[in-house]
């Protein structure tokens, strides 16, 4: 380096040999050739007992990366490798560093652009020491990161959709883009190469005005935002948690995530709270009505005025007989719709062959004089042509018809002997 810059300053060769205190040769050598030399001297690779084997090793960890050394030698060794362990360890430590050097892109939404869910399972012991699962449904918005968690019981649609429910009404909107992984309740697969939701979901977010979208296959840091919370949570709140019930947990997890809005975070450097009341303002308008999450049942109305479900019987109005009606089912009761117009709402009994009745439909088929009409003056007809008949009250032709008296009868009586 000090050659070439004191030939760029314009010093012969000489003066900068003289100046540096090295051969002329050697200046000569740098300035024609503008660059360092490289080491001439080749490198002797050594021979490994591994060689033979290094193709077994790229291949199984190509179909499993998780492979590990002490499993690999010992499949090695069974191939007739004779080398030691380290070697192998070593081979192994290179070809997963190759495999793991992936690139990401970082990514930030836009205000009220993004949210993301996912599901983590929390487990609790009770006193008899069964362990009983519990399920966190967690929302976080793409932007300020404000997470909303809620522990339930079950993973069911009508559960998965009361949660969004308390997300929207807990920002106080909704954004326009919420984020899945591949959950079965979600994400029914690819059709004509387009993503297709569950139909109850894609109601859902037609109702509420977002667009659902499901993350790709093992791409974990694609939700990102929402994964590392999981930990967040379980460590910050769930650990040494005393759990009692179920809605006491939900109560001290909001004002635990409350308290933590307070925070620096990490990523943005900024409160969440105060990212929130910027993000806030471009949430999308909660609709007048919240969705109707009870699960949807057709059944069709016996000639007894009655509908099955789960082994007992409804009655509904008599003018339903042989109609499909739906039913809609949620918390325990049971609305009956024709239509878009409510029959009749139901508590569902506990136990099994009961008969659930408003008395004031039978009295209304008593008084229908049609229906019974058509029930008890039914005169059948006959189906096939009308034939033309003669009139009783004249003969087919004349005839004169001679009164007797009753003596005139005995007489001919008495002569007909039996």
């Amino acid at each position: 380096m000090d050659i070439m810059q004191l030939h760029r300053q314009g010093l012969t060769g000489r003066k900068i040999a003289r100046k540096l205190g090295i051969s002329r040769n050697t200046v000569k050598k740098y300035i024609e050739e503008q660059e360092h030399p490289e080491d001439e001297r080749e490198k002797i690779k050594r021979k490994s007992l591994l060689d033979p084997f290094t193709g077994n090793i790229a291949f199984w960890l190509k179909e499993d990366n998780d492979y590990q050394a002490t499993w690999i030698y010992d499949r090695l060794c069974n191939m007739g490798y004779t080398g030691s362990y380290e070697t192998v360890k070593r081979k192994v430590h290179q070809l997963k560093a190759g495999h793991q050097r992936i690139a990401y892109m970082r990514f930030e939404t836009e205000p009220g652009f993004q949210a993301q869910v996912d599901f983590g399972e929390f487990q609790v012991e009770n006193i008899d020491g069964s362990i009983r699962k519990l399920y966190l449904f967690s929302m976080i918005l793409g932007y300020s990161r404000k997470i909303y968690g809620e522990l339930i019981e079950r993973c069911d649609l009508k559960t998965f959709l009361n949660c969004h429910i308390h997300a929207f009404e807990y920002f106080g909107g909704v954004p326009d883009e919420i984020l899945y992984d591949r959950m079965r309740n979600v994400f029914i697969g690819k059709i004509a190469g387009k993503n297709k939701f569950n139909d109850p979901l894609m109601g859902f977010a037609y109702h509420y005005g977002f667009k659902p979208e499901v993350a790709p296959s093992y791409a974990a840091w694609v939700k990102g935002k929402v994964e590392r919370p999981y930990r967040f949570i379980r460590e910050g709140f769930w650990r040494g948690y005393g759990f009692t019930c179920l809605e006491t947990a939900n109560k001290d997890l909001l004002e635990w995530l409350k308290e933590k809005d307070e925070r620096i975070h990490g990523t943005t450097h900024e409160k969440v709270s105060t990212r929130f009341e910027r993000e806030r303002p471009h949430l999308n308008v909660l609709p007048f009505r919240a969705f109707d999450t009870s699960y949807r049942v057709y059944r069709k109305v016996n000639k007894d005025c009655t509908i099955r479900f789960e082994t007992n019987s409804y009655v509904v109005p008599h003018p339903l007989v042989g109609k499909s009606v739906v039913l809609r089912v949620k918390d325990g009761s049971i609305r009956i719709f024709d239509d878009n117009s409510l029959v009749m709402t139901y508590e569902i009994p506990a136990g099994k062959g009961n008969l659930i009745q408003d008395k004031g439909f039978y009295e209304a088929l008593k008084k229908d004089r049609k229906m019974n009409k058509r029930k008890y003056n039914y005169v059948r007809r006959s189906k096939g042509r009308a034939k033309n008949t003669i009139s009783p009250t004249k003969p087919p032709y004349d005839m004169d018809v001679e009164s007797r008296s009753s003596q005139v009868y005995d007489r001919v009586a008495g002569q007909v002997q039996l």
